[in-house]
């Protein structure tokens, strides 16, 4: 289940995003890769974007330079995240359109408003902010508690992955793990494959393959294999057992990378019994 909260207008800036264009691929190779991962024939492209598909052919192939405004159109119908729209002008000559504004700027506060009061009403159940690279940018309190009672200690990784499928991380009682594990494996291997300009997300998913116990068939996506309809997590300590399921919640038409990468996933308990652990363990006192 995606929710959206529609964000009111334009961001005050904080900084633009320029990619290293010393490194950087070619506009054509980028928007190919970006159609492919789509799955879109140049025709079917070219009639979403309102452009010819000879042309489109010509920019693919580095016979023709696109305007800036065909490289907006042609993201908008690709539906291409906002940093990678950045990394699409700045592969084509132009300056980025699109700002990156800390999320603890003043600028910012009608939105951490909305955060915490998505995490407050998320409570006694587990609720994470998370940005593109999985790292936990805030937690309502029943995420903190559970968090602790399953680890036994404070949590030393901010996080998600190396969290859950690190050393040391919460493997150790996680009675779902292939399910779980393989399914942050998927996601990762599909955000790596939409965004080749992401060298973090890369090294990150490098990382996770690395981990104890990881199959080895993990390290080749396979866009292919079956996925359930909804995930449930399920953890084991002292005892007790905790069922959980997952939504998340975005930022509706955001016109910042930092909001169009963050994501809020708010836990559920599947079963009566981890809605009374919940209620009893990790709500507020």
């Amino acid at each position: 289940m995606t929710s959206e909260v529609m964000a009111p207008g334009r961001i005050a800036p904080y900084r633009w995003l320029m990619p290293d264009t010393d490194t950087a691929p070619a506009v054509g190779p980028l928007l190919r890769h970006w159609r492919a991962t789509r799955r879109l024939s140049q025709l079917d492209l070219a009639l979403g974007a309102d452009v010819s598909s000879r042309h489109l052919s010509y920019v693919e192939t580095g016979r023709s330079k696109p305007s800036r405004d065909m490289v907006l159109r042609l993201a908008e119908a690709l539906e291409v995240p906002l940093r990678e729209r950045n990394a699409l002008l700045a592969a084509a000559g132009f300056a980025p359109a699109f700002f990156e504004t800390s999320l603890e700027s003043p600028a910012m506060e009608a939105f951490r408003s909305a955060i915490d009061l998505i995490l407050a009403h998320q409570e006694p159940y587990p609720a994470f902010v998370l940005d593109r690279h999985w790292e936990i940018r805030r937690t309502n309190t029943a995420a903190e508690r559970c968090t602790r009672f399953l680890l036994g200690k404070e949590p030393a990784e901010s996080n998600m992955l190396r969290l859950v499928l690190g050393p040391g991380g919460l493997g150790s009682v996680l009675m779902s793990w292939e399910e779980t594990a393989g399914d942050l494996v998927r996601h990762l291997h599909a955000q790596v494959a939409a965004a080749p300009t992401d060298a973090r997300a890369r090294a990150l998913l490098d990382e996770v393959l690395g981990y104890p116990g990881i199959p080895a068939g993990w390290r080749t996506r396979d866009i292919g294999a079956p996925v359930a309809p909804l995930l449930t997590t399920v953890f084991r300590k002292d005892g007790i057992t905790l069922s959980l399921f997952s939504a998340i919640t975005t930022f509706g038409s955001p016109h910042d990378v930092t909001l169009d990468e963050l994501r809020i996933e708010c836990s559920f308990p599947a079963d009566p019994e981890t809605d009374r652990v919940c209620r009893e363990k990790f709500g507020r006192a």
